[in-house]
């Protein structure tokens, strides 16, 4: 069983076609087809079964599982940056005037975000320098909370071991997104309440704002920015929002989508992998998870106290996950989506411009040989 390809994909695969994106052919798009269907059951069983942010947890889940018994097909750029150009449309309405006036709490916040990222790093590196006998350069970018694609650049760079950065890195990711939403709901720090529906803006109103985001986005590509697809969409959003000029959010059925298209694309890295790689690691990709994680929820804390949040929007802003992955999970949470999506973005770029620089200046062997 196949899901639907939503219209909005369509038109906006459809548009980047335009500006030298891959054209679509039949044979590809029946394959891209089974794995976003894959996907979509992951998702709707997890709702039917009641499950918070199910859509994405799901959908993730089973494309996953798939995935690590079999390689899915895997979805060419085209839909990646068009769910990122949506995801980013949906965190960037969050930014309206009233929240936008609430944003004056943040900067504490922000502060004690710089001192946990600090924390995560030297903890659960140490973690990986003396338990797992790392290198210090190996320890520290698989222990850098978020940032995968930059962090996986640099390994790439100083001829770190990316395949075992990759699996500390994707493990944390996937049991964030996997487990946390129930965590939350469990411990009774955050309800199972419905989320409020938000208004949902026209077709016209929707195209214009995607639009607005693609432009942006491609010039962030041509100045060579890191994900300049999704900073491009929340940018424009933002702005947009921001200023009033629009109101509310895409419809339902397109965020679905989007949790759907992003929770396939999550999953389904895993097939990249090794499986004997994978299975040897994952016993030190546990113990890095609850280190990174103990830390990040610690640190939480005073930043919910400082900012006038709750504990849940914390938790998701310090968790130590992808950009698209934790702000996407907020919003379908319900949770402060600009709270969560800010501290996201600052520690995205900080990563981004601090590693090379500290990895650069480290150059030890592994203890012991």
């Amino acid at each position: 069983m196949s899901a639907p390809e939503p219209p909005a994909f369509g038109a906006v695969v459809d548009a980047m076609a335009l500006f030298g994106y891959p054209s679509t052919r039949p044979a590809v798009l029946g394959r891209e087809a089974v794995t976003i269907g894959i996907a979509w059951l992951g998702g709707a069983a997890f709702a039917l079964l009641g499950a918070p942010a199910a859509w994405l947890s799901g959908s993730m889940m089973l494309s996953a599982t798939v995935a690590f018994l079999r390689p899915l097909p895997v979805l060419r750029r085209s839909w990646f940056d068009s769910t990122v150009l949506l995801s980013g449309t949906i965190i960037g309405s969050a930014a309206t005037p009233e929240a936008l006036a609430a944003a004056a709490r943040y900067p504490a916040s922000l502060v004690v975000l710089l001192l946990g990222m600090a924390a995560i790093m030297i903890l659960t590196g140490a973690y990986l320098r003396y338990v797992a006998r790392w290198s210090w350069i190996d320890a520290l970018l698989a222990s850098a909370p978020g940032a995968l694609a930059t962090v996986l650049a640099v390994a790439q760079a100083k001829g770190a071991n990316i395949g075992r950065i990759s699996v500390v890195q994707l493990f944390r990711l996937l049991v964030l997104v996997a487990l946390l939403p129930s965590a939350m709901q469990l411990s009774g720090a955050h309800s199972a309440a419905p989320v409020p529906r938000a208004d949902i803006v026209g077709a016209d109103t929707m195209l214009f704002v995607l639009l607005c985001g693609l432009a942006v986005g491609l010039v962030f590509e041509r100045l060579r920015m890191a994900a300049p697809m999704m900073f491009g969409a929340t940018f424009a959003s933002a702005v947009l929002h921001g200023t009033g000029l629009v109101h509310g959010t895409l419809p339902p059925e397109i965020q679905t989508a989007v949790l759907v298209l992003l929770g396939s694309t999550m999953g389904g890295r895993i097939a990249h992998i090794p499986r004997p790689e994978l299975l040897g690691l994952f016993p030190l990709a546990v113990g890095g998870f609850f280190v990174s994680i103990a830390v990040a929820f610690a640190f939480a804390w005073p930043a919910a106290q400082l900012a006038g949040v709750p504990y849940a929007s914390a938790m998701t802003a310090f968790a130590p996950g992808g950009l698209e992955a934790m702000a996407m999970l907020a919003f379908a949470m319900g949770l402060d989506t600009l709270y969560v999506g800010s501290h996201h973005l600052t520690r995205f770029l900080l990563i981004g411009l601090a590693m090379p620089f500290i990895v650069a200046r480290i150059k030890d062997a592994p203890p012991g040989g």
